[in-house]
């Protein structure tokens, strides 16, 4: 799924944890992150804090990847 936007990371997070079956308080606990960070994460809340967001995606089996547009330009 590609994620443009807080809302859509945080929706994407969401169905993903909801597919291993894993309550919010679970995998807070097992990311080291309190249940309000991940409640704000889900809901897209845009100053999540980065370092905290990458512990959850992994902790999920997620994989982040970043590409460029491929009609972007690149750097010289």
């Amino acid at each position: 799924m590609n994620a443009f936007t807080s809302t859509s990371l945080g929706e994407t997070i969401h169905a993903r944890r909801k597919q291993l079956k894993i309550t919010q308080k679970d995998l807070a606990l097992t990311c080291g992150t309190g249940l309000r960070f991940l409640v704000d994460l889900e809901k897209g809340k845009s100053t999540c804090q980065i370092g905290k967001t990458l512990q959850v995606i992994q902790a999920l089996g997620l994989e982040l990847q970043l590409t460029a547009p491929s009609n972007s330009r690149q750097p010289s």
